[in-house]
């Protein structure tokens, strides 16, 4: 008599169900216990592939037109776009841009720790700027400075309300392309103190609380926890913001400075080519925006290191 018993004897296995993962539209679900089989059918969406063919045939309709169109004149944008008085020009918007974002900028964090101080006098002083120079136009305060003179003949440095040491003629001192720069970054300043207010504020309070604690300085603190994390949220905004007064140079046209716009109107208005002088303008500030992107680009990707994007 046999100690152990052979199992019993199973019919064939069924064969395994298709992976879900692998399954192809139309083929047959796995099916439960006494449920129907189901079939695989993929979503359709006809009204993306109409939205899709309707931009086509509009994308194709402007690109059309762009090319055949003899208005647009490209001979002409050729001959005037790479032309030396509008390269000078290009450039003239380049230092414009340059010197309003640094000085703005570096008003602008003054401006913000001002505002985030437990001083009241400080900090209101600082909103009470803010408050004045985003609530003015931009031309009206590029005006404003470009007739100071109007105001103050000379300039003194000394002692308050006493007697001065040194003076500067105003008409001298500030001129045109001054009154420019010193318009755009007091307008920037503005808009870049609460852009890196925002910044600051974001960094959690429990950074510098650590950090206090382990005896740092507040200075210290400042720069070497605080802005480096709160330049991920500067980062994006200040872009956009460098990009806005890239472009919003072309107001100081109305101080008759030979920016980029300035130069486009003067051509012509000489030759009486306003559509491929204007192209020439567009083409320009879309080459240089294009190109302060792509350093938006990997500037922000270097200050996102070990972050999740």
């Amino acid at each position: 008599m046999s100690l152990a018993t052979d199992p019993p004897t199973a019919g064939p296995l069924p064969p395994d169900p298709p992976d879900a993962a692998t399954a192809r539209p139309g083929d047959d679900a796995p099916a439960a216990d006494g449920a129907p089989q189901l079939r695989i059918v993929r979503l359709r969406h006809p009204w993306r592939w109409v939205a899709v063919a309707a931009t086509a045939v509009i994308v194709a309709q402007f690109a059309h037109g762009l090319i055949t169109n003899p208005g647009w004149e490209w001979d002409v944008f050729a001959r005037f776009f790479t032309a030396e008085t509008v390269v000078k020009a290009v450039w003239v918007t380049l230092q414009l841009t340059f010197y309003g974002t640094a000085i703005g900028f570096a008003l602008g964090i003054l401006l913000a720790f001002m505002r985030l101080s437990r001083s009241r006098f400080l900090s209101g002083v600082a909103f009470t700027y803010i408050w004045a120079f985003r609530s003015i136009p931009l031309i009206v305060q590029l005006l404003f400075w470009f007739n100071l003179a109007y105001l103050y003949k000379e300039l003194q440095f000394g002692i308050p309300f006493g007697p001065g040491f040194v003076s500067f003629d105003t008409m001298g001192l500030v001129g045109a392309m001054s009154a420019a720069v010193l318009g755009l970054a007091l307008h920037q300043a503005a808009y870049a103190a609460e852009i890196v207010r925002a910044g600051v504020l974001s960094v959690d309070s429990g950074q510098t609380e650590a950090a206090a604690a382990l005896g740092i300085p507040r200075l210290r603190q400042v720069r070497r926890i605080v802005l480096p994390q709160a330049m991920r949220s500067i980062l994006p905004n200040a872009a956009n913001e460098i990009i806005s007064l890239f472009k919003g140079t072309s107001i100081v046209s109305v101080m008759a400075i030979g920016e980029l716009f300035y130069q486009v109107q003067v051509v012509y208005g000489r030759n009486g080519r306003v559509v491929p002088l204007l192209m020439v303008a567009t083409v320009w500030y879309i080459l240089l925006t294009t190109a302060l992107s792509v350093l938006q680009h990997y500037v922000e990707r270097h200050y996102a290191k070990g972050a999740a994007r």
